[in-house]
């Protein structure tokens, strides 16, 4: 459930600034309103920490071997030489490539005394240059060039011109170098030694990795508290902070503004006000959805709905239903066990997957798909947990492909229907404690829902109906959109008819949409028969590889429902989350456009 807010205003004297920010802190129940960015100096450092961080892991030994973290003194001292050295290998590197390149570059040309060649060149206006034979047949006919022959340099004629060759003789120009290949050879030396040192000193800072992480944390908390005071607003010797508390916790505040002689405002959260934060109370089964959330990085508004059991309900079904292979399920369920066993504790992510995978296995089974083979319906128990109507593989119950396929889409847009009649109930519950009477457009809603949901299946799989009875029903549902759903508190029957008549072509628009969002639960048998039918041309190619061959038959298997799993999972995202974040939101009116609640405290651990 998301938690009721209350809106605070904290008052103190300018001269006890320090002791305010630093008990709100430790009370760590404050969302603070119009929080400021840090102090720019603590910023830059904790981006340098994390970089180094980052950069020494490269560095680390797999097991870190720090028994104990170092002190502020002893860690800037590090830190220092760990910049430094970091700055010393870029530069280093740089100096490197460019030596390399320059070695690279003359080394076809031998090695030389670059200084006095140079000296030469520019007493004499010497210019080496490289050619094709038919350019130096060229040069050699022409009696106003005087150049000297020297060795090839790499199979082409290379000569000694004094002046400039015309550009028209199609020759390349050797610059001379500041330094000879022997020197450049000596200083690259010379940068491998200096990069190993830095890297000595890299792998022994990688060493304190518990004291950057350490740091980290003591940086991060620091930027948090530089946020907090320049938030503060100043006037006439006091010092204020607004923000926003749960209500749960309004006694713990109103005991510390007591005990340290605040002044304070607090007052229920205006509605409109888009600051405020959500704060979402889990129980232990819709914690299990959390991560997703976190992934999405998807907050609901603090006016919205709290939809984590629902979210979760659907998920797993259309989780189970798009990956649709019960093999696939019991390969996730094996690999939950061994990262269970490995981390030696439960977390909401491996219960998740438990979640997910046993559902998989359960819609596998009932559709008798594993790994996509048709041998598995030779198998009694395993034939005996399909439903016929389900089933991937319908000549093994008498039925027809046309009959099974039309069971499983018109299950699938039961589902959608459901879901979608769902979220206008919610928004009916919701409107009707309220006193809003725009409750009956989402009454409208719900028959044109139904409605429409019998037209998709006289379309899609030819299912007898009234069509009178439903087009009437549809325009029943139509009308009450259009005559209620302006309605709102604060409005008067007039103006919210007159709004509701405002927008009849928006609500006619809105009409097709709910017809699509209906049809879009299709994409649930589409995906789960795309992945079987990929299953099964892999296992089909691998099937045609005999005798010895019969190792590439089964590597071909593996890749193939390796990729098929990875797909899914890219289905799961891209149509499993789509229909609860989309269609069931946004009947629900959701935009998932709230702030997290995120209270002003020390942290424990890094973000």
């Amino acid at each position: 459930m998301i938690e009721k807010m209350k809106a605070v205003c904290i008052v103190a004297q300018d001269s006890h600034k320090e002791e305010l920010l630093t008990t709100l802190r430790d009370l760590g129940i404050l969302h603070i309103a119009e929080k400021q960015a840090a102090d720019a100096d603590v910023l830059k450092r904790f981006s340098m920490l994390s970089h180094l961080s980052l950069e020494l892991k490269d560095y680390a030994k797999e097991e870190n071997g720090e028994t104990t973290t170092l002190s502020d003194e002893q860690f800037e001292q590090m830190y220092q030489n760990t910049v430094r050295a970091l700055e010393q290998m870029t530069m280093i590197k740089e100096k490197r490539t460019d030596l390399v390149l320059e070695a690279e570059r003359i080394k076809m040309w031998g090695d030389f005394d670059a200084p006095m060649v140079k000296c030469l060149c520019d007493q004499l206006d010497l210019h080496f240059y490289r050619m094709e034979k038919r350019e130096y047949k060229r040069i050699k006919q022409d009696t106003h060039i005087k150049w000297i022959r020297l060795s090839p340099v790499e199979k082409m004629e290379t000569v000694a011109v004094f002046g400039r060759l015309d550009t028209s003789v199609r020759a390349m120009e050797f610059v001379i170098p500041s330094k000879g290949l022997s020197q450049l050879q000596e200083e690259i030396k010379n940068c491998e030694l200096q990069l190993s040192s830095c890297e000595a000193v890299l792998r022994e800072a990688a060493g304190h990795l518990n004291s950057y992480a350490a740091q980290l944390l003591k940086t991060q908390n620091d930027a948090e508290y530089s946020s907090a005071d320049r938030s503060l607003a100043y006037q006439s010797g006091l010092v204020w902070i607004t923000g926003y508390i749960p209500d749960a916790e309004k006694e713990a505040f109103i005991n510390a503004a007591k005990e340290h002689n605040w002044a304070w405002l607090m007052n229920d959260v205006q509605q409109g006000d888009e600051n405020v934060p959500t704060k979402i109370r889990y129980n232990k089964l819709t914690a299990l959805i959390k991560p997703v959330f976190d992934i999405l990085g998807t907050v609901p508004g603090y006016a919205e709905y709290d939809i984590s059991f629902w979210f979760l309900a659907f998920f797993t079904l259309f989780f189970a239903m798009i990956i649709g292979d019960a093999g696939y399920g019991l390969l996730f369920l094996i690999g939950t066990v061994a990262v269970h066993i490995k981390n030696k504790h439960v977390t909401n992510v491996t219960l998740l997957f438990y979640l997910l995978s046993g559902a998989t296995v359960v819609w596998g089974a009932l559709t008798g798909t594993w790994f996509g083979l048709e041998g598995a319906m030779n198998i009694p128990l395993l034939k005996s947990l399909v439903i016929p109507s389900f089933a991937n593989y319908p000549e093994y119950f008498g039925l027809s492909a046309t009959t099974t396929q039309n069971s499983v889409m018109k299950f699938c847009f039961s589902i959608g229907v459901i879901q979608l009649a769902l979220a206008c109930v919610m928004n009916i519950k919701r409107k009707i404690c309220r006193h809003n009477l725009s409750w009956l457009s989402d009454l409208g809603w719900l028959l044109s829902i139904s409605a429409l949901y019998l037209m998709v299946l006289y379309l899609v799989i030819g299912q007898n109906i009234q069509l009178g009875i439903v087009g009437a029903v549809v325009g029943l549902g139509f009308l009450l959109v259009v005559l209620f759903g302006g309605m709102e508190p604060g409005k008067t029957f007039g103006q919210g008819l007159k709004a509701g008549l405002g927008n009849t072509f928006t609500a006619f628009l809105d009409t097709i949409s709910a017809f699509g969002n209906v049809m879009s639960y299709i994409r649930l048998f589409a995906v789960g028969m795309a992945s079987l039918a990929i299953a099964q041309s892999f296992n089909n190619m691998a099937s045609g590889f005999h005798g010895a061959l019969v190792i590439v038959g089964a590597i071909i298997m593996i890749i193939g429902h390796v990729l098929n799993i990875v797909m899914g999972f890219l289905s799961v995202v891209v149509h499993g989350v789509r229909l609860n974040l989309l269609e069931f939101s946004g009947q629900l009116g959701m935009e998932w456009s709230g702030t997290a609640y995120n209270p002003f405290r020390d942290r424990t651990k890094n973000k």
